[in-house]
């Protein structure tokens, strides 16, 4: 992943196309800090859901190694099945 970018809020004040740019330029988020504390994440909607999607995966995959930890079998088609509804 690239440095991430930071920026405070009264350099964007009179310019957020900048901001708006710089993340679809980028494919990543800004953060933008305010009275030098507390930051905003600043991200296309693409980027959002993909984190989103990335975090569902891995609290699947949480779930998966929980139950496979308590003995339990987890068959192919319940994973493929599993899989696709993600």
């Amino acid at each position: 992943m690239q440095t991430q970018a930071v920026r405070k809020s009264l350099d964007y004040s009179n310019n957020i196309n900048e901001v708006f740019e710089y993340c679809q330029n980028n494919k990543e988020p800004i953060f933008v800090s305010n009275n030098g504390q507390g930051r905003y994440a600043v991200m296309t909607e693409d980027i959002y859901d993909q984190l989103l999607g990335r975090l569902e995966l891995y609290h699947a995959i949480e779930a998966a190694l929980e139950r496979m930890e308590n003995g339990e079998v987890i068959h192919e088609e319940e994973m493929i099945k599993f899989i696709k509804n993600l």
